[in-house]
């Protein structure tokens, strides 16, 4: 589980993240979604280490995180933009990842056959097409078994046979009870994939709870509908 507490963050004078509550359970897919500039990846890169709160906590299974690195392995993270050494070759990279986790235990062989990846590991990252890069992130994300999942924007770039894999991919591992973090400016996505919704606005959570309650709420069938009705008071 991961708990987030009166977490802030500032840039400057800019505040990022205002008072964020949050726990995120196992089993389930959370959504984090808002507006460009809501702080979404501020509050992802915080759970990962890569942004130290001005205030707050945050835990991971009850551990602090900034106290202890190692928590790091316990995830599989796929950013938004594949970004990994331009020389290197798909399987390199792959072998890099590995070292750096000190493990030899690698899925791979499922997600290479259905994304069709065999025959591009050997090439370099450079010189593969976006939507191939992606497929590598994905592969780099979930073949180290991560009992925590963080998916910043995943689909962006996948081709339709490739992202369906891909959402399949998601609920087999909500099944095993893996906890999973997802972004996505596609509310569709979010509505096939998730079970908890946090919608970020301006810093603040304005609205934390199930897809289905939210839809209630907002009487509304389409996620996208419910969410433009929050924006839409917030806005009054």
């Amino acid at each position: 589980m991961i708990s987030v507490k009166k977490l802030d963050k500032k840039f400057g004078k800019n505040l990022v993240l205002k008072n964020v509550n949050l726990t995120i359970e196992p089993g389930k897919v959370t959504a984090i979604v808002g507006p460009n500039g809501s702080g979404k990846t501020t509050l992802i890169k915080s759970i990962l280490g890569l942004v130290r709160p001005t205030e707050g906590i945050i835990e991971v299974d009850g551990k602090l995180v900034g106290d202890d690195y190692l928590y790091r392995k316990r995830i599989g993270y796929m950013p938004q933009m594949a970004n990994y050494p331009e020389n290197l070759t798909g399987n390199e990279i792959l072998s890099l990842i590995k070292s750096v986790r000190n493990t030899e235990k690698v899925s791979a062989g499922k997600i290479l056959s259905s994304l069709k990846l065999e025959s591009q590991m050997d090439k370099g990252f450079k010189n593969l097409s976006g939507g191939t890069k992606q497929k590598i992130s994905v592969l780099i994300a979930f073949a180290f078994d991560p009992e925590i999942i963080i998916l910043d924007e995943p689909t962006a770039g996948l081709d339709p046979v490739s992202s369906s894999f891909f959402k399949d991919l998601v609920l087999m591992e909500k099944e095993k009870k893996k906890t999973i973090i997802l972004t996505s400016h596609l509310m569709n996505e979010v509505q096939e994939l998730s079970d908890e919704i946090v919608f970020l606005m301006e810093g603040e959570i304005r609205y934390k709870g199930t897809i289905n309650s939210l839809l209630e709420d907002k009487k509304e069938t389409r996620l996208e509908r419910a969410i433009a009705e929050i924006m839409s008071q917030d806005d009054r």
